[in-house]
């Protein structure tokens, strides 16, 4: 991985120094942020995901704890905000804090990821509660924008918890009037591990349900997979007038040039407004992140 000399330079030391004897800099840095606007003037969206280590999801591919490294992480998500083109970063706290501490944020939009209580590969998995942001944290921090997961296995009772929470969730946003971004799957077990569907008929009836949580709908966008078959995505988001964003997910397997050609067809239907793209962005195949940005950027232009 290549840096950007206009990337700031990460010290862990550093990082941990000044959240032993100073933590109060984590919100004097929120403070000061200058914000940027959700959708700016080409009304498109790139925003670049690293909520997953919060869950246990560390592995790329082969890779089981690729995303383990915070240095490294912390590099590569730096590096990626630094490119011309995208817009802003989704993760979990201490992710967002180290870059507020970092200065990386500026005119960048900061999306909080909410629910982290499934951890991957847990026996409650589907119960995912919500242990990250608020939304009373999401406005005392000024961030812009929450993202929750919603995965509803019709076998499992506990994804009835995680859709009560996930309608509250969406009520208090709206309430406080931020965006929140909904990522709605159907899954189910298969050899113990937990899948997600995406057949066309899965992600039509997963985007049904997440438009219809809560009482207002006015603040919910929704961050959707790429269906398996082709023209599936076009079909399922027929099911909303929702603003949609297309999520990455993990292309292990796909050559780059396929997996874009994918993200530049779904680009084209009418509600969908950008990508929110994590593992192929900053973990490529050929590890140029630079090179994996700056082609998911032209897409939207």
């Amino acid at each position: 991985m290549r840096a950007a000399a206009h990337s700031p330079a990460v010290d862990p030391a550093e990082l941990a120094r000044i959240r032993a004897r100073r933590p109060e800099a984590v919100a004097e840095a929120a403070a000061r942020r200058v914000r940027g606007p959700l959708l700016g003037e080409r009304g498109r969206l790139l925003v670049v995901a690293a909520d997953h280590p919060a869950r246990g999801a560390l592995a790329v591919g082969e890779r089981p704890l690729a995303m383990a490294n915070r240095h490294d992480l912390l590099m590569r998500l730096c590096l990626a905000l630094s490119r011309p083109g995208v817009d802003g970063v989704l993760a979990s706290a201490d992710v967002l804090d180290d870059l507020l501490l970092l200065g990386a944020l500026d005119g960048k939009v900061v999306m909080g990821s909410m629910n982290r209580g499934g951890l991957a590969g847990s026996a409650f998995e589907l119960d995912d509660r919500f242990t990250g942001y608020t939304p009373d944290d999401l406005r005392r921090r000024r961030f812009d924008a929450g993202k929750l997961l919603l995965r509803i296995d019709r076998d499992d009772p506990a994804s009835l918890t995680t859709l009560d929470a996930a309608a509250r969730a969406v009520a208090a946003m709206a309430e406080r009037q931020l965006p929140v971004f909904v990522e709605p799957f159907l899954s189910r077990r298969v050899d113990g591990r937990l899948r997600n569907d995406l057949s066309t008929e899965a992600v039509t009836t997963a985007v049904a349900v997440a438009s219809g949580l809560a009482g207002s709908s006015a603040y919910t966008w929704l961050k959707v997979p790429v269906t398996d078959e082709p023209d599936g995505t076009a079909r399922a988001l027929e099911a909303s007038t929702l603003p949609a964003v297309l999520l990455g997910g993990d292309v292990h397997g796909q050559r780059p040039e396929e997996t874009y050609e994918r993200w530049r067809k779904a680009l084209e239907l009418p509600t969908v407004q950008g990508l929110v793209v994590g593992r192929s962005l900053l973990y490529p195949a050929d590890d140029d992140v630079a090179a994996a940005v700056d082609t998911a950027a032209a897409l939207l232009r």
